[in-house]
């Protein structure tokens, strides 16, 4: 009689299942046929649990243990919430393998997928919209919070992993987002350590976040690369924020900062007459883009000869930064290209900004570095990846800095 009742039922879920099918609505979600499938499922091997547990507690005990009903809960899974009988026994003895008895989700790789959604930017209220509309799984906000959150300890074992002693490159920039603080809304300074290592490999050193942006909070960075391993970098990429080259010489004297030339200009060319300011962002790139540096001498000489009495600011600027503004002039062109601005650290900006273009702002500075390191992490292709030519530089650095090269690679 059980296995005709049993037969029926099957016959029905199928005949249930075609029409789903043909009615062309999602395939999981409260009420789908494919979703009271996967309920049968479940509650049959919880069945075959507590059979097995019977038998064997039965053997060992004289079979005095027997069934004593269910206890009903509703369990999370991707294909839709189910409804599951989880059966007892008079010694309360029974612990279920396939969904425990205080386990309120069936493993079905749905954490996953909200920290997929969440790590494309999506704020948590629209993960919970998505995941209700893919799955039909209504999950509420604080759940989606807490999942995320189990993140964190890989977040914080990432920060804080042993760093590589020698790096060719490190381009240090800022970005700023709005965190609430105290119930109110204010800016932060998102702090980002992007490297080349001597295998030309690119790597995210360290993300940080600070009130604001200056000199000595980046005086703290650095001491963190240096807490984690960092020896000597030879080339520090960075914008023309004040105070910035005092810090970098303190924590790593004998490397060679080279100031952002792009930042320079842009600078140069905010007070210049919309009349004048092709011809003098035209006589600017002569000095920058000279092949030598005596040829950038004397295309700087020019500049200050045509230019010095209209825009004697500008002259000042390159003047008292001329050594930092041109160090990449020592180089050959390949890592010329590499080092004149801080554009690899602002392309790794742009790719935050993309991602998580839709957030305003968010609640506190852990929400913020969670959602950026997901980010980044779900989107390594586009900044993780071996520089160009990167053999031909090798090259040079072991040719001009032979002691330095001896001191860190075998």
């Amino acid at each position: 009689m059980k296995e005709e009742r049993t037969k029926i039922e099957t016959e029905e879920l199928m005949q249930r299942m075609q029409k789903h099918l043909y009615s062309k609505e999602p395939l999981f979600g409260d009420g789908s046929p494919f979703s009271q499938l996967l309920q049968s499922m479940v509650n049959r091997m919880l069945e075959g649990e507590i059979e097995h547990h019977l038998e064997t507690e039965g053997e060992r005990e004289g079979g005095r243990n027997k069934r004593n009903g269910y206890t009903k809960k509703h369990v999370i899974t991707s294909s839709g919430p189910i409804e599951v009988l989880t059966p007892r026994d008079r010694n309360a003895s029974f612990e279920p393998e396939l969904i425990g008895k205080r386990e309120k989700e069936l493993s079905s790789g749905l954490d996953d997928q909200i920290i997929a959604l969440y790590a494309q930017g999506n704020s948590v209220e629209d993960v919970r919209r998505l995941v209700l509309k893919i799955y039909g799984i209504e999950i509420s906000a604080g759940k989606i919070s807490q999942i995320t959150d189990n993140i964190l300890p890989e977040i914080e074992a990432w920060r804080n992993r042993a760093l590589q002693p020698f790096y060719a490159i490190v381009y240090l920039d800022a970005m700023h987002f709005k965190v609430r603080h105290e119930g109110v809304y204010s800016n932060r300074a998102f702090y980002t350590a992007y490297s080349v290592d001597w295998a030309g490999n690119r790597d995210l050193l360290g993300l940080y976040v600070t009130q604001s942006e200056g000199a000595h909070r980046w005086g703290l960075v650095l001491q963190d690369l240096k807490r984690r391993g960092v020896e000597d970098i030879l080339v520090i990429c960075t914008d023309n924020l004040a105070g910035f080259s005092q810090t970098i010489q303190e924590e790593f004297p004998r490397s060679i900062i080279q100031k952002c030339i792009v930042h320079q200009v842009r600078n140069s060319l905010k007070y210049v007459d919309d009349k004048d300011t092709k011809k003098v962002a035209s006589a600017l790139k002569n000095i920058y883009s000279a092949p030598t540096m005596e040829a950038a001498l004397s295309a700087f000489e020019l500049f200050e000869r045509q230019w010095g009495k209209a825009y004697n600011y500008i002259v000042e600027q390159w003047r008292n930064g001329w050594d930092e503004l041109m160090a990449f002039m020592d180089f050959g062109k390949d890592i010329r290209r590499m080092i004149y601005t801080n554009n690899p650290v602002e392309a790794l900006h742009r790719i935050i900004r993309k991602i998580i273009k839709g957030k305003a702002a968010w609640v506190s500075e852990t929400a913020l570095i969670k959602q950026v390191y997901l980010s980044l992490m779900h989107n390594k292709k586009s900044w993780q990846r071996t520089a160009y030519n990167w053999k031909s530089i090798q090259r040079e650095i072991m040719d001009k800095y032979p002691d330095l090269v001896n001191k860190h690679i075998k």
